[in-house]
């Protein structure tokens, strides 16, 4: 076979990313239909049986299939591997990302085994969760290190924002997992909350996400009056917009009692902000000289 290129490598890095926000969205169901004991044990679904049956009914089957959708995502992150470490030349860093990326799958099958056996502890259940965006930083992060072209000289002060953008991103994902945790869909009716106060840890994280969208607007303002590549205008133009509509999203949800279907799609954005984010940071190029 020959040797892949790095339009392959990318490719396969798309398809991991894609695959690792569609488990975000299956395991955000299993959790909203309160279907997370579904399968009451790990790693076969009962203690008779790999596979559900009739007894457990529809919530045996969404949790079955979560399952199942791992192995997928399993399979794609190895093949993604193998591409990786099959190009020439060599690379050390695609291999190290790629390397972190796959082996994140086990770990995340193992928090969500322990997250089942503990029936669903908040904690638990928020660490299963947040494994979902590593994998995509790494995948996304491997995608903007395999460019042919040399990295733009930028600003420090957008390099700057760019980093702040990153790290309230990754606050505000963290702290909705908390409010999540505290919230009435816990996957299941007997499983407990983790104590925090459902009001006040929601407005920490509103209170955060103001913040993160009053550096991203600095973002596009820095990148349009200093001299940035069109790549990182657009993406922090993205980043922005996809900012405004998941805060919409979750204001709407919040005020309208939790629907599990605003719910479920704004975890689905949040998978995508967490891939734009890193290509932001991924663009972000090398101080200006």
């Amino acid at each position: 076979m020959p040797e892949p290129s790095l339009d392959v490598v990318r490719r396969w890095g798309w398809a991991s990313v894609v695959a690792n926000i569609a488990i975000v969205v299956t395991g955000g169901l299993v959790r909203l239909t309160g279907s997370g004991l579904g399968c009451p044990t790990w790693p076969s679904c009962t203690d008779e049986s790999y596979v559900p049956h009739g007894a457990l009914g529809i919530h045996g089957a969404i949790e079955f299939t979560n399952r199942m959708l791992g192995f997928v995502v399993g399979v794609i992150a190895i093949l993604t591997w193998l591409v990786v470490m099959r190009y020439r030349p060599r690379r050390t860093d695609l291999r190290r990302l790629a390397t972190a990326a796959a082996l994140g799958i086990p770990l995340q099958a193992i928090i969500g085994g322990v997250s089942v056996l503990t029936g669903l502890n908040p904690w638990i259940v928020s660490g299963h969760f947040l494994v979902s965006p590593i994998i995509i930083t790494l995948t996304v992060s491997m995608m903007r290190r395999s460019r042919t072209s040399p990295y733009p000289h930028t600003p420090p002060v957008v390099r700057a924002l760019a980093t702040a953008c990153v790290v309230a991103v990754w606050l505000a994902v963290a702290l909705g997992t908390v409010v999540t945790g505290a919230g009435p869909h816990s996957g299941d009716p007997q499983t407990g909350r983790n104590g925090f106060d459902p009001t006040v840890i929601s407005q920490l994280h509103a209170d955060v996400v103001f913040g993160l969208l009053g550096v991203t607007i600095g973002l596009v303002i820095a990148t349009r009056v200093t001299a940035t590549s069109r790549a990182l205008r657009n993406l922090a133009a993205w980043l922005l917009a996809m900012e405004l509509l998941q805060g919409g999203v979750g204001f709407t949800q919040y005020f309208t009692g939790l629907p599990w279907v605003l719910v479920l799609i704004h975890m689905f954005f949040a998978g995508v902000l967490i891939a734009l984010v890193t290509a932001v940071y991924g663009e972000r190029g090398t101080p200006a000289t």
